[in-house]
């Protein structure tokens, strides 16, 4: 009965997550939909759109990095206590066409009482790999002021 109550609070924490990131401005700003969240992960999507362009037509850094830091901070305060970016370090693997739904998946690696490490992929619809990044965040004790 313990790992039900305990399964039912983890539903609550990440519902209230999922709400946070629906309301967020940034996030709606760049159409980035949480998909998944779960303990130390998360699966959100973002359509690649003609204003997302860079000087070339091509997918802007930063668009993509919006979406691969929106997976990073669902998964890394999924744990129900405040965490903040330490660093990030992103590789473009490749860019993708146009009206691509791109979706990162990110995954907890290793975690302490104060840091936790995480592995952040992003790729088409069709398993195309965009780009792979690497994060670094600092575990604060506060709970998260949403809960």
């Amino acid at each position: 009965m313990g790992e039900e109550k305990g399964e039912n609070k983890g539903g609550e924490k990440f519902e209230a997550i999922r709400g946070r990131v629906e309301e967020e401005p940034f996030a709606r700003k760049m159409g980035l939909r949480l998909l998944e969240v779960g303990e130390g992960r998360a699966l959100v999507e973002m359509k690649f759109t003609e204003e997302m362009d860079n000087i070339f037509g091509m997918a802007h850094g930063g668009a993509i990095f919006s979406l691969i830091d929106e997976a990073f901070e669902v998964a890394a305060n999924s744990h129900g206590t405040v965490a903040v970016a330490l660093s990030m370090t992103v590789n473009y693997v490749s860019s993708p066409p146009k009206g691509e739904t791109l979706r990162a998946e990110a995954r907890e690696v290793d975690r302490s009482k104060r840091v936790a490490t995480y592995e952040i992929r992003v790729s088409t619809e069709g398993g195309e790999l965009i780009a792979v990044c690497q994060a670094l965040a600092y575990r604060k004790r506060d709970p998260l002021p949403f809960l």
